[in-house]
């Protein structure tokens, strides 16, 4: 694949993993000249932007409307990451994360059928609501692990694949990922995409998905969300 088609695969990329997320939290979006933006209501109340490698003069123009409040929130999705530390740093932005990746798996190499549990303690519960599937691994009535996928054009989106620390190590976030895997295939998908945290990137690559970019967050003052794939 050239560079130029790269570039725009990624942000056709980002376009729907911001449509997946948001549809998955219920958020409203909008377009931030061409560039994706979710309201965050339930967590800063505010505007989220999202870019792909922009130029600097559009770095310029989405870092100033990050910074006229606290509250808002600017993430990059690239693979040259000094670059845009060099431009935060100069746009007045602290990088709250670095981190995270946003990853791409072919669903054809992704298991269509449901996942069962050899722990007899455990069970498993799913549910639909407004085009969003969940899935929980229920320890009597203790959440032991959850997750969620929202279908948009062909494309599974991932988010909040989440196992509490008292269940961890038990393969737990591999039965959410296929329990999940088993409702998008109720619906005609091509590909999966999220956005991992480091431990979530061990995971996700275990399971057969590839790294397509790094994510940079950055707000006007240190300490913001740092972790979209489950805050």
């Amino acid at each position: 694949m050239s560079p130029d088609a790269l570039v725009e695969d990624i942000t056709r990329l980002l376009e729907v993993w911001v449509a997946g997320w948001s549809g998955c939290r219920g958020y409203e979006t909008r377009k931030e000249g061409r560039f994706p933006a979710a309201l965050r209501a339930d967590r800063t109340g505010d505007w989220e932007y999202f870019a792909y490698d922009p130029t600097e003069a559009e770095f310029a123009e989405l870092a100033a409307k990050t910074a006229e409040a606290p509250t808002r929130i600017l993430t990059i999705l690239t693979n040259d990451v000094q670059k845009y530390k060099f431009l935060a740093e100069h746009s007045g932005l602290n990088v709250t994360s670095a981190s995270q990746a946003m990853m791409i798996v072919d669903m054809e190499t992704q298991d269509a059928e449901d996942p069962w549990l050899s722990d007899d303690e455990l069970r498993l519960e799913t549910s639909e609501s407004k085009g969003v599937q969940y899935a929980s691994v229920m320890a009597g009535e203790q959440t032991a692990a959850s997750g969620r996928v929202y279908v948009v054009n062909g494309t599974a989106v991932f988010d909040k694949i989440i196992v509490q620390p008292a269940f961890q190590r038990r393969g737990l976030g591999s039965f959410i990922m296929k329990a999940l895997a088993a409702k998008a295939f109720e619906h005609d998908v091509e590909d999966g995409l999220l956005l991992a945290s480091l431990d979530g990137q061990k995971l996700y690559s275990h399971l057969g998905w590839t790294t397509v970019s790094h994510v940079l967050m950055m707000s006007a003052v240190p300490g913001q969300e740092a972790d979209l794939s489950v805050a």
